[in-house]
């Protein structure tokens, strides 16, 4: 007798995505700014390096915390995985918040779970820190 698969099981298979369709799919739906953008209104929006740490240690934008993307679900619910803590700039869901990555994808992927999850003024880094490079703005190694 074959398995059954069910009608759901078909859609699901019809429905998958690739990774490059998951941040298109996500850059549909927030907001992204050039590097000179962000420049002119960071002002006192949090900035989160959603790189590995070891990708944040070898350069990141001065002032910007790291929360990699791979746990930013746990950091903003407080969840045991991370401790029970959810990290101070995400504490306010309505504060200004900028992330960024290397070239734009898991920043992406990252404002829209932020704005997912109630953060209503989140912003998205286009080209990553990268394009933050090519436009001249400053890194730093130092962490606070």
């Amino acid at each position: 007798m074959q398995p059954v698969i069910s009608d759901l099981a078909l859609e699901y298979r019809a429905m998958t995505l690739t990774a490059a369709d998951l941040v298109a799919r996500a850059r549909a739906g927030i907001r992204e700014i050039t590097p000179s953008q962000f420049q002119e209104r960071a002002g006192a929006a949090a900035v989160i390096d959603v790189r590995e740490p070891a990708e944040y240690a070898t350069g990141h934008l001065p002032g910007a915390i790291n929360i990699p993307r791979g746990v930013l679900e746990f950091e903003v619910a407080a969840n045991p995985a991370v401790a029970n803590v959810t990290d101070p700039a995400l504490a306010d869901r309505s504060r200004h918040i900028v992330v960024y990555c290397l070239s734009g994808g898991r920043a992406a992927l990252a404002a829209a779970t932020l704005q997912d999850t109630g953060y209503s003024n989140v912003e998205s880094i286009k080209g990553g820190i990268r394009s933050c490079i090519e436009a001249g703005l400053s890194l730093t190694t130092h962490t606070s």
